[in-house]
């Protein structure tokens, strides 16, 4: 009977110490929850106040904001107000207006943990509302025996609309937390336009600038802007 009640105190033991060694050789695995921030960011262009500063013939601004509604995706809209003189040898103009550009963001940078930056391509519709003044213009004669005369009696046209694509690439860096700058390039193509009578839209705003026989433009912008969190996932 002893030896029985020995038997079975050593296997007990010795079960027990199997078990505990194959504990010890368990590897762990222990993992961190990554969280990103979702929110509303809000922001400004920095190059229209800068090129109001330097050029008596422009002013400008523009704000935006967009909002994350996925892991890559971004809904974003700009709002901005632009005029600009056009003062020549022969042509003197102005051209002043309000537009709005909506569409999304799409951020293809992956980012390594605790970092918020992006590299992102979109798409907008731009909408412009503006008015175009034929200041003064040459009038041409072939005959020298009179030289050409300067028209100066300003037109106005009011009223006029423009609607466009854009293409926009973009590079964002969160300098500080929450607070992010960024540089931007857009090619835009223009849908459709309203003519003035017996002139051109020499100067879109939100578009920019218009060439002869083109549908497409160019622009870009330097962007500081704050996020604000509402949520984490």
């Amino acid at each position: 009977m002893k030896h029985i009640l020995l038997f079975i105190i050593s296997i007990t033991f010795a079960s027990s110490f199997s078990v505990m060694a194959q504990e010890e050789s368990t590897p762990v695995n222990y993992t961190i929850a990554r969280t990103e921030k979702y929110g509303l960011r809000i922001g400004a262009d920095l190059a229209k106040p800068i090129r109001s500063f330097f050029e008596d013939d422009y002013s400008g601004f523009e704000v935006m904001a967009d909002f994350r509604v996925s892991k890559k995706f971004y809904a974003a809209i700009e709002l901005g107000n632009e005029s600009k003189d056009r003062l020549e040898e022969n042509l003197k103009s102005s051209a002043s207006g309000s537009y709005a550009k909506v569409g999304f963001n799409f951020n293809a940078y992956n980012n390594w943990l605790g970092m918020n930056n992006e590299i992102s391509a979109g798409l907008r519709y731009g909408f412009s509302t503006f008015k175009q003044e034929l200041l003064g213009y040459a009038v041409y004669t072939e005959d020298n025996t009179f030289p050409n005369t300067f028209n100066e009696n300003p037109i106005e046209y009011k009223g006029l609309t423009a609607h466009w694509a854009e293409v926009i690439m973009s590079i964002k860096t969160e300098v500080y937390t929450n607070l992010y700058l960024s540089i931007n390039l857009q090619l835009k193509r223009k849908v459709s336009e309203d003519l003035p009578e017996n002139f051109s839209n020499l100067f879109i705003p939100g578009f920019n600038r218009t060439y002869d026989f083109s549908e497409f433009g160019v622009g870009y912008g330097y962007t500081l802007s704050y996020l604000i969190p509402l949520f984490k996932k």
